[in-house]
């Protein structure tokens, strides 16, 4: 690999990717970011990457289904690995309005695959991430394996599932070199506060409620973002072709568990007034087809590319806190775009 594509590389898992790749990995090449910057795409996750890597690291604002212009970016930087992360991944926005999730997951996807097609002679590697949620919903026993048949739920994950079998299908059909991973819930730095970590630490600092969906006892599994990186390149450099591999954090959690860990964190280090962090849980009308329980069998790329998640739950849950706390700024930024009135009208808050 000597110049490396990522899609949606300003996002929250691009933009920790992206700067994995290049400040841990010990990838010597160059990294090539495309990302079409909707409300969740943000340069400021990848603030200092361009002055610290001014000869290894490119941006380009480009939408993925402009086929023109990502096969400029292509051609330019003479791309041989792709790393596809771009997507519309909240469920909620799905299904408010999904005519973006099946542009973005679907359309978006098949255009690149059109593209690594006709330039196959030059793409070594085409890897697409993708979710857990492409599953469906689970007992109270059992977890997700790679031959778990997919049962999507939501207008998102039908999405992300549409695009994972045509991926397959094209390594199938046109022995396009493949491979695709299914994660759990990541976290960390750089998320979007829109989703559950985030937006609870956020409302909990600002003294908001804190808007749990039905009864709190929906799980999920999970994972912290930087071991999501090292999985990803981990899959890059030895995965096998047409393989999909699962990667999960092991730390399944409802999303009460979830929520009171955080107060607990939250009351230790910044204590509120009048009482704990846990008196602004608020519970709110559950989301439409919420699915109760997601969790990961990730034993085959444990077994054959041995990977593992290095951090706990704990640890990782203590460590985005504090990086939420000391990036204010960074919180300000991404508040002032036009999420906060879909937030109030979504949570009721």
């Amino acid at each position: 690999m000597k110049n490396l594509l990522v899609t949606g590389g300003a996002g929250f898992i691009g933009a920790n990717f992206v700067r994995y790749l290049l400040e841990e990995s010990g990838f010597a090449g160059k990294v090539v970011n495309v990302d079409k910057l909707t409300y969740a795409g943000n340069l400021g996750s990848l603030e200092g990457v361009d002055k610290n890597f001014p000869d290894r690291y490119v941006f380009v604002k480009a939408d993925i289904t402009d086929e023109a212009a990502i096969e400029k970016i292509l051609l330019d930087h003479e791309i041989d690995t792709i790393c596809h992360l771009a997507a519309e991944s909240h469920v909620d926005r799905s299904i408010e309005a999904p005519d973006d999730f099946i542009q973005t997951n679907v359309v978006g996807t098949f255009r690149l695959l059109e593209l690594a097609r006709r330039h196959k002679d030059k793409i070594k590697r085409f890897h697409h991430v993708s979710t857990d949620e492409v599953f469906g919903s689970l007992g109270e026993e059992g977890h997700f394996r790679e031959d778990t048949p997919y049962h999507p739920n939501s207008p998102y994950s039908a999405s992300k599932a549409a695009s994972d079998h045509l991926v397959r299908a094209y390594h199938h059909t046109y022995g396009l070199p493949v491979t695709l991973s299914n994660c759990s819930n990541n976290y960390g730095p750089y998320q979007f506060p829109e989703k559950l970590i985030p937006l609870m630490i956020v409302n909990a600092l600002e003294g908001k409620s804190l808007p749990i969906y039905g009864d709190g006892k929906n799980v999920r599994d999970w994972l912290y973002v930087r071991d999501h990186c090292r999985a990803l390149w981990t899959i890059l450099k030895q995965g096998r072709l047409g393989e999909t591999y699962n990667i999960g954090g092991r730390s399944e959690r409802s999303n009460l568990q979830v929520i009171d860990s955080l107060c607990a964190i939250l009351d230790r280090i910044v204590p509120r007034k009048g009482g704990g962090h846990a008196e602004l849980k608020t519970f709110v009308t559950d989301r439409l087809g919420h699915d109760r329980r997601y969790a990961i069998d990730f034993m085959k790329i444990q077994c054959e590319l041995e990977w593992g998640p290095e951090e706990s739950f704990e640890t990782g849950l203590e460590k985005t806190v504090k990086w939420y706390l000391d990036h204010s700024e960074w919180v300000r930024q991404v508040q002032s775009g036009d999420y906060r009135d879909w937030m109030r009208r979504q949570y009721q808050l």
